[in-house]
């Protein structure tokens, strides 16, 4: 029987073509991810971070060059002139769809893990990416907003409105005192999804423990982080997670 497995990629049928283009994108993704983990494993994360600045700095405006030659379109400032078109309320949606895309995934890869490992590795899996997306999230947004090395609270505040939650769920801020505040999920996409199924809150504590710890820590390594409740802790119904931020002088 003749093997009628494509030799190149001139003999994929259209759709396989196109597969294989999303799947190259997949691979950079990945390709990318890994390079990170290694450069923070070999030279510790400031390094990883100092590094992944330079790099996707480059690797940006590489991949621009490249798609806007090839699929003919303009830039603007080094983004898409369509993209840098976009009135204020197409840009808020479109964030907002990128914030929820990026939860389904978060939510993909613990299923993934979950129905073919357990619950127990699938949070265990989720609770280490966590320690590690965190202060590399803390890290971007100091960058975008130029807080410092040492914002304090006002900085954390700040921080904490560009999470990529904050496009997708409600949280408010309780000041406290001068040295600390209380922050609040008001709404979260994942608990009230469960609420609708007649589910029970999902016990997320072991993650926001790590999650928010390490974003603080990521902005100013002067904040600690107290968690008020947080499930499978009991809690009011304004609120489904509340944590404390402190700056220890």
């Amino acid at each position: 029987m003749q093997d009628s497995t494509p030799f190149q990629a001139q003999d994929l049928t259209p759709d396989m073509q196109k597969k294989q283009l999303i799947d190259m994108f997949t691979r950079i993704v990945v390709h990318y991810g890994l390079w990170f983990n290694e450069v923070q494993h070999q030279m510790g994360m400031e390094k990883a971070l100092t590094a992944l600045d330079t790099a996707t700095q480059s690797s940006i405006a590489i991949l621009m060059k490249h798609l806007s030659r090839t699929l003919e379109f303009e830039l603007e400032q080094g983004m898409p002139k369509a993209l840098m078109s976009l009135d204020d309320a197409t840009t808020e949606k479109l964030m907002a769809a990128v914030g929820k895309s990026w939860l389904a995934n978060d939510g993909v890869w613990f299923q993934a893990v979950e129905f073919e490992h357990g619950m127990n590795d699938a949070k265990r899996c989720n609770d280490s990416c966590w320690a590690r997306f965190s202060p590399f999230e803390a890290h971007r947004i100091k960058n975008i907003l130029s807080l410092g090395k040492h914002p304090g609270l006002e900085g954390l505040k700040k921080a904490l409105n560009f999470r990529m939650y904050a496009f997708i769920n409600e949280q408010s801020i309780v000041e406290e005192t001068e040295d600390s505040f209380v922050f609040q999920m008001n709404e979260c996409r994942v608990q009230r999804a469960r609420i609708r199924k007649g589910l029970d809150d999902y016990p997320c504590k072991s993650g926001g423990l790590v999650e928010y710890a390490c974003f603080a820590e990521g902005v100013d390594d002067r904040i600690k982080t107290e968690c008020i409740g947080c499930p499978p802790d009991p809690h009011p119904e304004t609120w489904f997670c509340a944590w404390r931020f402190t700056l220890t002088q």
